[in-house]
């Protein structure tokens, strides 16, 4: 499904109304009938109070309430304005609701507000602001999302929950917690990145008349990635395929007690198609992980005090690069001054155009150590699989800055990194150096268990080994990395599977994608 931004929905408007004639008053129109037809749908017979700001939001309000009014339904409208303040579309659809009856408050004080939801109501619609808020809230507005969230009372918003940021989900300051989203054409990307995508409630995305070429025209990069969006990247193997036609992956992971890592990783890489998997690991575990699954190859790598020691591995993985289709390192790797020799070793000598580089987990700490523009070095594509804590080290940030606007970390990573960026967690966001953003709509509460990120890794560096384009390998692996969580959660209930469970589940996954 495709997202726009709050620049794009603007260009949508304006293509629509000047190249393609739909005058902007029809939008508008067109945009309350579909809010009140589901607030009817939902809230048959109920008690409405509709709040509005003075901007095209609260024009769109205007019209949900006189087509409420004219349904025969119990219709308060108050405004945080004077009418006087109200111009061009939104001034003529208050006119319009009070031209039929209805009677439009003028609030301009918290005392006045707080009367008016004394009144009480069933539902109260919130068309304060909308797609294009660009600062926090304070005042009038501020106190009015505090008592909508403070009441009883289900809340349907118009467009989007006011106060979320619809190019981030990011919290401006204070927003709405609504029960109902009716948007209009195309969701926002505030609709499904956390934290605005746990305010919206259930989303409903209305055809108000924009002209389809109009959106051909803006090309949107932003994706909410579903079934149909994946389904295409998987493709039925030939009846005379081999394992040299699916790549040959290199994990380079692990160290002294953290030897499920690579295991974990190499198993996902095997189950997600790799056609080979050698791991590279400090000598003194490469037994362990050796026994642990027959069909990987181990590589023991010279150590020191069971991590890797980076001049005798830098000499040993110069030649083991070679013929390798792509490489994965970090997994419970530590970090020291041998492990940030390695990720700069790997950066500068390793990436290639025909051999992508994924680092995560310790090797992303390792990276923020150095500084994360050390990647832009890379003469191939790299990936980073950032969880929040790692973003924020990556950022010189805190985890809490990463979680409050996760779009604009991860885009901001990109653009300091050249780098495919993966930031994980719920609704995971990724982004590309071209500008695109994915959210990902899989996955489920159980995944918050030891070793997930390590399966993912794998999964995807199995996918570019397979030599699939950077952004695609990211936007199936982590699609599918949740697919089979929900698959597996739906057997055994979410909580208490493992990573192991995830991984076992990866075969019938990718199979039924292909039915």
């Amino acid at each position: 499904m495709e997202l726009l931004s709050a620049e794009e929905s603007r260009r949508l408007d304006r293509l629509t109304q000047d190249k393609f004639g739909v005058p902007s008053y029809s939008l508008m129109s067109r945009a309350g009938e579909a809010v009140a037809r589901a607030i009817t749908k939902r809230w048959p017979r109920a008690r409405v109070l509709l709040v509005a700001g003075k901007g095209n939001n609260g024009g769109d309000g205007m019209v949900v309430a006189r087509c409420l009014r004219e349904s025969g339904a119990n219709v308060r409208a108050v405004l945080l304005a004077r009418i006087a303040d109200l111009k061009g579309d939104a001034a003529r659809a208050c006119r319009e609701y009070c031209d039929a009856g209805g009677e439009v408050r003028e609030i301009v004080d918290e005392q006045s507000l707080s009367a008016v939801f004394s009144e009480g109501a069933d539902v109260i619609v919130d068309a304060i602001f909308g797609t294009g808020l660009n600062a926090a809230i304070a005042g009038l507005p501020r106190c009015a999302i505090e008592l909508i969230n403070s009441s009883r009372f289900s809340v349907a918003a118009v467009d989007i929950a006011s106060g979320v940021n619809s190019d981030t989900g990011a919290i401006m300051g204070a927003a709405v917690k609504a029960d109902l989203t009716v948007t209009f054409g195309i969701a926002k990307f505030g609709h499904f990145s956390y934290p605005g995508a746990g305010l919206c409630g259930d989303l409903e995305i209305a055809d108000i008349g924009f002209a389809p070429a109009a959106l051909d025209a803006i090309a949107p990069r932003g994706r909410w990635l579903q079934l149909d969006d994946i389904r295409p990247m998987i493709h039925p193997r030939v009846a005379n395929s081999h394992k040299g036609m699916f790549g040959h992956t290199l994990i380079i992971a692990g160290a002294r007690g953290k030897g499920g890592a690579p295991l974990l990783s190499a198993r996902a890489a095997l189950r997600m198609g790799a056609g080979l998997v050698t791991v590279a690991i400090p000598e003194s575990v490469a037994t362990i992980v050796g026994a642990g699954q027959a069909e990987i190859m181990t590589e023991p790598m010279p150590d020191r005090d069971g991590h890797f020691d980076a001049a005798g591995s830098i000499r040993h993985l110069t030649g083991l690069i070679e013929g390798k289709n792509a490489i994965a390192v970090g997994p419970g790797i530590g970090v020291s001054d041998d492990t940030k020799q390695l990720i700069a070793f790997l950066i500068e000598k390793a990436a290639h155009p025909e051999r992508p580089l994924l680092i995560d987990a310790d090797g992303l700490n390792a990276l923020a150590q150095i500084d994360c523009a050390t990647a832009r070095r890379a003469q191939g594509p790299v990936v980073l699989t950032p969880h929040p804590g790692e973003m924020s080290r990556l950022l010189n940030s805190s985890t809490a800055e990463v979680n409050a606007d996760r779009v604009s970390a991860a885009r901001t990573l990109s653009d300091r990194t050249g780098a495919f960026v993966l930031l994980k967690g719920a609704h995971s966001v990724i982004t590309g150096p071209g500008g695109e953003v994915y959210i990902n709509s899989t996955g489920n509460p159980g995944m918050g268990t030891p070793g997930m990120g390590d399966a993912l890794s794998g999964m995807i560096a199995s996918l570019l080994g397979q030599r699939m384009k950077p952004l695609d390998a990211v936007a199936l692996g982590v699609f599918i990395h949740g697919d089979a969580a929900d698959r597996v959660a739906r057997s055994r209930g979410q909580i208490g599977y493992i990573t192991g469970d995830l991984i076992e589940e990866l075969p019938a996954a990718l199979t039924a994608m292909l039915e």
